[in-house]
C-alpha cells in the first residue's frame, strides 16, 4: 500500500508550539510519531515522506529511519538539508527526489514538499500531494485550497501517522470544515 505524511519534524521542539501539537516536549512527540508510524505501517508499504523528517535534532537521522517499517521515499523538503548530507541516514531510503509522479489506485499523483499552484497532469485529472504549509491556514492554504485535487499530506492534519490517499482525501476535506 501507498501512504503518505510530511512535516514529521522529528527533534524539533519549536514545532510543537508553531503546529500546537499535543506533546509536551520533544522526547514525547519523536516516541509518538514513531510508534503510530509502525502500528499502521506494514513492511511491504511504502511511505512518501513530503519532506521534512528531521529538524534541529539531537538524535541522528539514522536513529529515527531506522526505527520506521515500511519502504521510505524521500521528496525533499527545505529542512532535509542535513539529512541529505548523511549518507548513513539516506540508506534507509529506496528513493529520494526532488519531485515524483506516482500512481495510486487508478490516480495519476505529483508529490512535492512546495504546494503548487499547477503540477504535471494538472488538466488530465492529475492530483496533487503536498507538505511544508503545515496546518496553517494562512493565504497560500486558502489558495491550494481551491485547486480540487490537491491534498495536504502534514502530519498534523493527518493524525500524526502515514495516511492512504482516500485517508488524504478524508483528513483535508475534515481540516477544511473545520473552523
Amino acid at each position: 500500500m501507498n501512504l503518505y505524511i510530511s512535516d514529521l519534524h522529528f527533534g524539533h521542539s519549536n514545532v510543537i508550539g508553531f503546529d500546537k501539537r499535543p506533546f509536551c516536549n520533544c522526547d514525547e512527540m519523536d516516541h509518538t510519531l514513531i510508534q503510530l508510524w509502525n502500528a499502521r505501517v506494514q513492511p511491504e508499504d511504502t511511505v512518501y515522506i513530503l519532506g521534512d523528517v528531521c529538524y534541529r535534532n539531537e538524535h541522528s537521522e539514522e536513529w529515527y529511519l531506522q526505527q520506521l517499517k515500511g519502504h521510505k521515499v524521500l521528496i525533499i523538503g527545505n529542512h532535509d538539508g542535513r539529512l541529505l548530507e548523511n549518507p548513513e541516514a539516506l540508506r534507509y531510503f529506496d528513493r529520494v527526489e526532488k519531485m515524483m509522479h506516482v500512481a495510486d489506485d487508478g490516480h495519476q499523483i505529483s508529490l512535492c514538499h512546495f504546494p503548487i499552484a499547477e503540477w504535471n497532469g494538472y488538466y488530465k485529472g492529475a492530483w496533487h500531494i503536498y507538505g511544508h504549509i503545515h496546518n496553517k491556514k494562512n493565504e497560500t492554504y486558502e489558495m491550494m485550497r481551491t485547486r480540487e485535487r490537491a491534498l495536504n499530506a502534514g502530519c498534523m492534519i493527518n493524525h500524526y501517522a502515514p495516511v492512504s490517499f482516500k485517508e488524504l482525501l478524508r483528513n483535508n476535506k475534515e481540516f477544511w470544515e473545520e473552523t
